[in-house]
C-alpha cells in the first residue's frame, strides 16, 4: 500500500461523511414538512443550499477538533465527546450566521431534528469504520526492521489498536539467533539481509526501521531499491510511532528527525487557516459565554476578597512571554512562599474557585488569548518561566514544544485534571 493511501482514506472519510451530513439534512426536512411542503423548501427556497452551508460548517469543526486523525479517535468514548462538540459549535456558528444573514436561516423545527439525526449518523459511521479497519484482514501490513525496545514498544502499540488500520507482520533482524523467536506476539521473520524477499513473501506495504545501531549491518542498498520501486512504504520508526500514538518517544528522538520531519513553507497556509478558525471560533465563544462569564464574575467577588481575573506570565511560541488570563480560583495567598504546581485536590482553591475549574469556567478568559493569537485550542500547554527553565534541564528538547502556540486544551489535560 503506497503513502498516498492514507490521504486517499482520510477524503474518502469526509466525502462520505459530507454525503451523510447532507442527507441527513434532506431527511429532516421532510420528517418536518412533508412531502410536498419539503420539495417547496429545497427547490424554491433554496433549501438544498442551506444544507450544503451546514455541512460545510460541520465539516470545519470536525476539521478543527481533529475528527480526520485516526490516532486521536482510537477512544470511542473521545469519539463521541468530540463529535457532540464539533456538531455542537458548528450549530452555534450557523446560529451566529443566520442571526447575520436571516435568508440563509434553516427552520427551528428542521435543526432540532437534524442535530440528533447528524449525531447520530456521525456515531452510527464512525463506529462501523472501526469495525472495518479492526478487521484482520484489512489494514497495512507492517514489516519492523529491528528488534530493540522501541521496536518491540512499536509493535505493542500497533497491536493495541487494530483500528488504526495496520496490522504487524513481524521482524526482521541482523541476527540469525533471533529468527524465529517470538518478541511479543509477531516473531522475527527474516534476516535484514533478506529484506526483500521478505516484502515480496509476505505482501508487505510499510516497513517500520527501528534499528538501534546503523552503522553494522544496516540494509541501506535494499531499503533505498525498494523506497525507489514505489512498492512499499518505508518510514522511520520516530515519525510512525508519533502518528500512531500521537506521542514523541524521547528516548529514540534524534535531532535529524526534528529537521528532517519540519513542515516547512507548505504549512504556511494551513497554519494561517488554521489561526483564523481559532479566532473565529473564540470570539463566537466569547460572546455566547458572555452571561455565564458575568455570573462567575459576581460569584467571585462575593466568595471571597481580590480581583476577579488572575493574570500570569507563561512562555508561549517562539519563548515570548505573554500574560494569561483566567478567572481567580484560589486564595490571593496561594503563592506567598513562591511558585508551586497546582494539584487535584489543592486546598489553596476557593469554594467557587472548585466549582469553575471543575467545569473548566476558569477558562473562559483565554478566549481573549486566542483572539490575540497567544494561544490556540489546541496545543501543548504553555508553563510559567520559572517552571520552563527547570523542565528544559531535566526534559531533553523541552524547548522545542515553544516553536508552536500553546493550547487551552492539551494532552496532559484530557489524561488528567491537575493544571497549573
Amino acid at each position: 500500500m503506497k503513502a498516498s493511501r492514507l490521504n486517499a482514506r482520510m477524503i474518502l472519510l469526509l466525502l462520505s461523511e459530507a454525503m451523510l451530513l447532507f442527507g441527513g439534512m434532506i431527511v429532516a426536512v421532510y420528517v418536518r414538512l412533508g412531502a410536498l411542503d419539503a420539495e417547496d423548501a429545497l427547490i424554491q427556497r433554496g433549501g438544498f443550499y442551506k444544507g450544503a452551508l451546514a455541512t460545510v460548517f460541520c465539516l470545519a469543526a470536525f476539521y478543527l477538533l481533529d475528527l480526520y486523525d485516526f490516532v486521536v479517535m482510537h477512544d470511542r468514548r473521545e469519539l463521541v465527546l468530540r463529535l457532540l462538540q464539533a456538531l455542537g459549535l458548528a450549530w452555534v456558528a450557523l446560529a451566529l450566521l443566520f442571526y447575520a444573514l436571516p435568508q440563509a436561516m434553516i427552520g427551528r423545527g428542521v435543526s432540532l431534528i437534524s442535530l440528533p439525526l447528524a449525531l447520530g449518523l456521525m456515531v452510527g459511521w464512525r463506529l462501523a469504520i472501526h469495525w472495518v479497519l479492526g478487521h484482520p484482514e484489512i489494514g497495512e501490513r507492517i514489516l519492523i526492521v529491528g528488534s530493540g525496545d522501541f521496536a518491540i514498544e512499536i509493535a505493542r502499540e500497533t497491536l493495541g489498536r487494530p483500528d488504526a488500520g495496520y496490522r504487524v507482520v513481524g521482524f526482521v533482524d541482523n541476527d540469525p539467533a533471533l529468527l524465529g523467536k517470538s518478541l511479543i506476539n509477531p516473531s522475527v521473520i527474516g534476516l535484514t539481509s533478506e529484506l526483500g524477499p521478505v516484502v515480496i513473501r509476505e505482501n508487505i506495504d510499510r516497513i517500520v526501521v527501528a534499528m538501534g545501531d546503523r552503522r553494522g549491518q544496516f540494509p541501506t542498498q535494499e531499503l533505498l531499491r525498494l523506497s525507489l520501486s514505489g512498492d512499499v512504504s518505508i518510514e522511520e520508526s520516530a515519525s510512525f510511532y508519533e502518528r500512531l500514538t500521537g506521542r514523541v518517544s524521547l528516548d529514540m528522538l534524534r535531532p535529524s528527525w526534528l529537521i528532517f520531519s519540519s513542515r516547512g513553507r507548505r504549512a504556511r497556509l494551513n497554519e494561517v487557516a488554521r489561526a483564523t478558525m481559532h479566532r473565529t471560533v473564540a470570539l463566537v465563544g466569547a460572546v455566547l459565554s458572555l452571561p455565564i462569564a458575568i455570573v462567575t464574575a459576581i460569584l467571585i467577588k462575593l466568595d471571597s476578597r481580590g480581583p476577579i481575573l488572575y493574570k500570569q506570565e507563561r512562555v508561549g511560541r517562539n519563548g515570548r512571554v505573554f500574560t494569561l488570563m483566567k478567572f481567580r480560583s484560589m486564595r490571593i495567598d496561594a503563592e506567598r512562599d513562591g511558585p508551586v504546581w497546582a494539584k487535584t485536590e489543592d486546598d489553596r482553591t476557593t469554594r467557587v474557585g472548585r466549582f469553575i475549574r471543575k467545569v473548566r469556567i476558569d477558562e473562559i478568559p483565554q478566549f481573549w488569548n486566542i483572539l490575540r493569537g497567544d494561544m490556540r485550542f489546541v496545543g501543548p500547554r504553555p508553563e510559567r518561566p520559572h517552571f520552563v527553565a527547570q523542565l528544559a534541564q531535566e526534559i531533553p528538547y523541552y524547548e522545542q514544544r515553544h516553536l508552536i502556540a500553546p493550547g487551552l486544551s492539551n494532552t496532559s489535560f484530557t489524561t488528567s485534571r491537575t493544571r497549573a
